[in-house]
């Protein structure tokens, strides 16, 4: 299987022959469990107070003739705030009530992230790096490829050496990407709590680039949408986000020798 190998001005330089792991089957199966497991790793555990609603004076009394006993008065019996002069005030502690605890509050014990076998996550990724190369499901994936007619896009070891964010940005349009990172650079005010609570944009994925130095983060860190990883790093969030394979990627061609060499099918 072979592939065009673009400058850094956007212009076919030669054909390269793709490592093997581009022949592994899409298992979409696989890559949405390696997805899983990498993104519950960033979850927080969450637990409740151990005095949550019970930091009250309110008691039930049950005994008839009782001081403050609330048997005989007509209402329900359930523990009640202590007022002044022998009086009752609302009901608390119970969770049906305002400023009880809750019924069932989650436990810190509970098991939130996924595991997956370590074999199962090296195929999941292989097969996700298989699927860069497939067009229909960048596609599908909503990436605007314009003219460009293969994937995966291999770019000179030049792109490294990027050290400007405008040259960068310069590089990729040339590549005809310029359509996608325009999508990517919208942004949508989502409805509802998230907006005060640090997540008041919804945002689209664009390009992932693979080069093998992290010389060439800086370049390519503030473009929007724009992920940048080294070859030994790829996981499945980065190369199926939201689960779903098939991800537009910039490989340089350093970084393209290096997953061969990992990758041995």
């Amino acid at each position: 299987m072979k592939a065009n190998l673009y400058d850094i001005q956007g212009k076919v330089k030669k054909e390269v022959d793709l490592p093997k792991v581009f022949d592994e089957p899409v298992r979409e199966d696989l890559i949405n469990r390696a997805f899983h497991a990498v993104q519950t790793q960033s979850l927080q555990k969450k637990g409740n107070y151990p005095r949550a609603g019970v930091n009250t004076s309110a008691v039930y009394v049950g005994r008839r003739r009782k001081y403050r006993s609330g048997i005989t008065r007509g209402i329900s019996r359930l523990p009640r705030v202590k007022l002044s002069g022998g009086r009752l005030g609302e009901v608390r502690r119970v969770p049906q009530s305002r400023g009880g605890h809750r019924a069932h509050p989650p436990k810190v014990e509970h098991i939130i992230i996924e595991q997956i076998n370590q074999k199962e996550n090296r195929k999941a990724i292989a097969s996700a790096i298989a699927a860069t190369s497939k067009i229909e499901l960048v596609k599908g994936r909503g990436h605007k490829i314009g003219k460009i007619k293969s994937l995966p896009l291999i770019v000179e070891d030049a792109c490294e050496s990027i050290k400007k964010t405008k040259e960068a940005v310069e590089m990729l349009t040339k590549l005809g990407i310029g359509e996608d990172l325009e999508r990517a650079s919208k942004k949508k005010v989502k409805a509802g709590k998230g907006q005060t609570r640090g997540r008041k944009y919804k945002k689209k994925t664009s390009a992932l680039v693979v080069v093998s130095d992290k010389a060439a983060f800086k370049a390519f860190r503030n473009i929007e949408g724009i992920d940048v990883e080294l070859a030994g790093s790829l996981n499945a969030l980065l190369l199926a986000p939201g689960g779903n394979p098939g991800r537009l990627t910039i490989y340089s061609e350093s970084a393209l020798k290096k997953i061969g060499d990992k990758y041995v099918i």
